[in-house]
């Protein structure tokens, strides 16, 4: 079985762009790539996890957003990363649909398509959502910068970090130290 870092997109790895309608409004951060160059590197797949209700609320399209995933793909192979896989919900937040995060659909279905151990894996995000959903699936769960979170019962993140370039020191120490609790990159 494979681990992975489930990373959700904007405010994560990327400004986050209201509705980020055009790949000309898809911004990485600087500092993206060579972190998931390094996921890569170190054996995870690295699958973007995210909600686009832009699409229907009719701000953009499905092809639209392939174009801005497109876009991203690019800019990260530009400096030797890559994204493995990448699974959105373009749903309304009220359809109730299954795949809309914090629904764990979406990561169910790339854990089988990709043979993911998810007990082994991480989900990265910067709002409780993805916390949320990271503890539904059982995965270890990682903060990224420093929005508060609304802390309700078992969705207290597994670690804090407080910017994308910590996450991979952080992945380390929650892997050599299951349980702990890791905050900025420590212990």
């Amino acid at each position: 079985m494979n681990r992975a870092v489930f990373l959700d997109r904007d405010g994560t790895i990327a400004r986050d762009v209201h509705y980020c309608r055009r790949p000309e409004d898809f911004i990485l951060f600087a500092n993206a790539a060579g972190v998931i160059k390094l996921l890569n590197n170190s054996g995870f797949k690295v699958i973007i996890i995210t909600n686009q209700s832009g699409i229907a609320k009719g701000y953009l399209s499905e092809e639209t957003l392939g174009e801005i995933h497109k876009k991203m793909k690019e800019e990260l192979a530009d400096e030797g990363a890559h994204i493995d896989g990448i699974y959105y919900c373009p749903h309304h937040p009220d359809d109730n649909c299954g795949c809309r995060k914090p629904r764990p659909s979406l990561i169910l279905q790339a854990a089988g398509d990709f043979d993911i151990d998810l007990k082994h894996s991480f989900m990265v995000g910067d709002r409780q959502k993805d916390i949320e959903l990271g503890k539904a699936v059982g995965c270890r769960t990682i903060l990224v910068g420093t929005l508060p979170l609304i802390h309700s019962e078992g969705a207290a993140p597994d670690a804090i970090a407080s910017d994308l370039a910590e996450l991979p020191g952080t992945i380390f120490k929650l892997q050599n130290n299951p349980g702990e609790i890791v905050a900025g990159g420590e212990r």
